[in-house]
């Protein structure tokens, strides 16, 4: 089992160029976000500096997920940065066109190869702790290791907002309302369908993975609570290419009691059960799968309730928060390939797989990162709302199109009775492409001028689940960057910029900024006679 050595809170060398002491832009976080935005500001002639808290750039593009998730979008919308990655992805691939499934290890070197070329320094292992403003201008900020780096421009990539929030710029977390900005798919969300299974123990009390009961929540109203997180996989069946899944450090055999019972009620039914009931299996390249959490699942690697309080978490105790996803993740394997209530041919089934030996090679052939779908989300100078992505379509001041579905992954398990559950918080719908603001990366004026915010972008929860996909903030990241370093270069609040000037050196970057006739908005236009999927 490796010690998280992804988390370790020292600053290791750089391996692309070395840091320039005042920088022009500082990037937080070397998130394919934060990639994007590092390599445009260095390419319009700035002095970047990209500050990454683990020991590898590129986030969950490097750490397990190897598609675009151009499978749920419109292909057309994906220009500059973005499409310039996976067309390298496919030189180093030798297809000679884009490529939007790929590798981890494969990513990473991409990405790096395209950070060193744009000249870009680089630094490792080090989180943001303090941020020092003169008035609403951020002067600088203090890394993990003590020291104090100045810039002109700071962007914020991550996935967490923490450069944002220590810079005092409002945010939220979790869910809104549906009252708040008239959503129709906002709030609290119960699944329709209940489950059956014993849902308390022989005391009355809650079984781990239950969050609460139905009867105390009410649909449509706000919740703190963010989709559900977990660890993106790389498995193989071939047992040429397998290491050994790891036991976990801590394993407690009680947090599967749901679905112990749940599996108990099938084979008392004679419904046969498989493991991929449980696990979505991925095929991607050279005998690698990438697993993931099945939405339709009554119980998955989806670790609910267990992502709770991670946004505005201290660093120390997201450590622990991970530690747990990973106590949760790596235990499930185990309940699935050993405990003697999985039926026979599941836990065989979970017996042929193992880790793929030639990824994650130096973390125990683990991804270095959680999947954090959704953290904090910046109150800024416009919000992105459900009606934006899906009929206000076009913006002024566009700097990008954005196409994905509205996708939600569950956040919470509720017990309706003490023999049934169901499970909360899951939005799929198919959308429609739509121009992505520039004033949803900007903070207000009032609190901030030299920041932008590419990462933990200005929309509600709902209009979020179209935008958190690789793909797409790479899109937002270019612009960012793009604006970074003109704004370095004028002193000019990032509010301000030339707005047209902006678009026109996008359009000359290649980034979609504008429909195109004849292009579909629609995903369904490509889709009209398998009717869309099921929406939620």
């Amino acid at each position: 089992m490796p010690i998280f050595r992804h988390l370790l809170a020292f600053a290791l060398s750089s391996t692309v160029v070395a840091a320039a002491a005042e920088p022009d832009v500082l990037v937080y976080s070397g998130v394919p976000c934060g990639i994007a935005s590092a390599i445009a500001a260095a390419r319009e002639g700035a002095n970047v500096l990209l500050v990454e808290p683990t020991r590898h750039i590129g986030g969950l593009s490097t750490s397990g997920i190897n598609t675009a998730e151009t499978e749920h979008m419109l292909k057309w919308t994906i220009g500059g940065i973005a499409i310039e990655f996976y067309e390298r992805l496919g030189k180093e691939y030798g297809t000679g066109h884009a490529e939007f499934y790929f590798e981890s290890s494969v990513a990473e070197k991409v990405y790096l190869d395209m950070l060193r070329e744009a000249g870009v320094a680089v630094r490792y292992g080090l989180r943001v702790e303090k941020v020092a403003k003169d008035g609403a201008r951020i002067s600088s900020l203090t890394l993990s290791d003590g020291s104090e780096i100045h810039a002109k421009v700071f962007v914020d990539a991550s996935y967490e907002g923490d450069l944002m929030a220590r810079a005092g710029v409002n945010s939220v977390f979790g869910r809104d309302s549906k009252a708040e900005y008239g959503e129709e798919a906002a709030g609290i969300r119960f699944d329709k369908t209940a489950r059956h299974a014993t849902t308390v123990d022989d005391k009355g009390n809650l079984l781990p993975g239950i969050s609460g009961w139905v009867k105390d929540l009410k649909e449509g109203d706000a919740h703190p609570g963010t989709m559900n997180y977990n660890f993106r996989l790389t498995f193989a069946k071939n047992p040429t290419l397998q290491a050994p899944i790891p036991q976990p450090q801590n394993y407690d055999r009680h947090r599967y009691a749901l679905l112990e019972n749940w599996l108990r009620g099938k084979q008392e039914r004679k419904e046969k059960v498989k493991l991929d009931d449980l696990l979505d299996f991925y095929a991607r390249r050279n005998g690698k799968y990438e697993v993931n959490n099945k939405q339709a699942a009554i119980f998955s690697i989806g670790h609910f309730g267990g992502q709770f309080g991670w946004p505005d978490a201290s660093y120390e105790k997201r450590d622990k928060i991970i530690a747990d996803h990973w106590d949760y993740t790596l235990g499930l394997l185990k309940f699935l390939a050993e405990d003697e209530s999985v039926p026979e041919n599941v836990r065989r089934e979970m017996k042929a797989w193992g880790l793929h030996k030639e990824e994650f090679k130096d973390n125990g052939y683990l991804p270095y990162q959680l999947y954090v779908r959704e953290a904090r989300r910046m109150r800024g100078e416009y919000v992105v709302r459900q009606q934006d992505v899906q009929d206000d379509r076009r913006k002024p001041d566009a700097i990008g199109i954005a196409s994905h579905f509205i996708d939600c992954h569950h956040v919470q398990r509720l017990a309706l009775s003490p023999t049934e559950f169901i499970n909360e918080g899951r939005i799929w719908r198919t959308c429609a492409a739509y121009q992505i603001p520039y004033r949803a990366l900007t903070p207000k004026a009032a609190e901030c001028t030299n920041l932008l915010v590419p990462g933990a972008a200005s929309y509600t929860h709902v209009a979020f689940c179209t935008y958190r996909l690789e793909s797409v903030w790479m899109i937002s990241g270019h612009a960012a960057g793009v604006a970074a370093a003109t704004t370095a270069k004028t002193g000019m609040p990032v509010q301000q910029i030339d707005m047209p000037a902006l678009q026109e050196k996008l359009r000359a970057e290649k980034q979609v900024v504008d429909f195109i006739p004849g292009q579909p908005e629609h995903w369904t236009d490509i889709h009209k006679d398998s009717g869309g999927p099921k929406e939620f």
